[in-house]
């Protein structure tokens, strides 16, 4: 409400800035249009929060000044290809179910372009999984036991008939909020970027933030990191990430599906039996694969630095490979022979 997406009378004041919701702030929306294409040109996809009323509800739902709102943010962005819809944050917490649904196949019918679009409740179970406007999931849950909840995520998606991705929008914050979150008060940069690999490797997507404790925490020097976009050089997190990224594209993976029974030593595997056997080993360690048959180039990838390690080609029904290298985390890769 206060970023002023509305012409306002009173632009400095907190408490009463004179909104006017029949008329939009086009400097506003001009700013939008810049950072979006900023985005573009560095490949980077912008997710539009339409949280309006999180607090308090000065635009009624369903209200003719909330659809007019909608419909402007829709047809002004749209336009843009690197963008997704979320119809708000914490949703639940001030919008019904009817309203998401609704809503949402607003944005379907007024978007030419058809952007995924999702919601971000508070609860897991208030997804409208089933509607054809909702592209992607976006539950938060902050457990570290996201690998199989993630797989569960799946299996709750496929009951409906539809297949869209699954995504944990909130597992953690670098060494910040909330207190109760695991390991208070926050986790660090290492436990987010094994809890990365954790959902990755079910099949599905998570999005995280690096650390905002920065600054003296008094305006105007109020921090940095993901909190206000006042990020520095010391914020790395994002360096483990990358690793696991390289990991990832360095294959067909969109083609894969998890088959963890396909591994023993509580290993995790994204399979396309008979072309590619991806593993993960959050313990190091060996790994027993069944394979399909044939030979396989073979590789070991070092989690923590992005090293790869070539490996005697892989045959058998089940084949076991060397320890890892090292004793953190490692993947393995075994692509079919040409």
């Amino acid at each position: 409400m206060l970023l002023h997406p509305w012409v306002v009378k009173s632009p400095q004041s907190f408490e009463n800035p004179g909104t006017d919701y029949t008329r939009h702030n086009v400097a506003y929306w001009q700013k939008w249009e810049r950072m979006l294409r900023y985005a573009r040109e560095h490949d980077m996809i912008i997710s539009a929060v339409l949280d309006i009323a999180t607090h308090d509800d000065h635009v009624p739902a369903g209200s003719e000044d909330e659809r007019r709102y909608i419909r402007y943010v829709v047809a002004r962005l749209s336009a843009f290809s690197n963008l997704t819809y979320d119809l708000g944050d914490d949703l639940d917490s001030f919008r019904d179910e009817k309203w998401a649904h609704e809503t949402g196949t607003l944005i379907e019918s007024w978007d030419p372009y058809k952007h995924l679009a999702s919601s971000h409740p508070v609860h897991i179970e208030h997804q409208d999984r089933a509607s054809d406007w909702m592209g992607f999931t976006s539950i938060q849950e902050w457990s570290r036991r996201q690998h199989a909840l993630m797989l569960e995520q799946r299996q709750i998606q496929l009951k409906t008939g539809r297949i869209i991705p699954q995504t944990n929008e909130e597992y953690g914050y670098e060494d910040h909020y909330p207190q109760w979150a695991p390991a208070p008060p926050g986790d660090s940069a290492d436990t987010l970027r094994r809890t990365a690999w954790d959902i990755a490797m079910a099949g599905a997507y998570g999005t995280a933030g690096e650390t905002c404790r920065r600054g003296t925490n008094i305006w105007p020097n109020t921090g940095g990191g993901w909190i206000n976009g006042r990020g520095d050089d010391s914020m790395v997190m994002f360096k483990g990430y990358e690793h696991m990224v390289d990991f990832l594209t360095s294959f067909e993976w969109w083609k894969t599906e998890p088959h963890d029974e396909l591994v023993n030593n509580d290993a995790y595997c994204l399979a396309k039996p008979g072309e590619v056997y991806a593993v993960y080993l959050p313990k190091g360690g060996k790994v027993a694969v069944k394979l399909e048959p044939g030979m396989y180039d073979a590789k070991w990838f070092n989690a923590n630095t992005g090293e790869t390690i070539s490996l005697p080609s892989a045959e058998g029904a089940t084949w076991t490979s060397p320890d890892a290298p090292g004793w953190l985390d490692w993947a393995l890769l075994l692509q079919k022979h040409p």
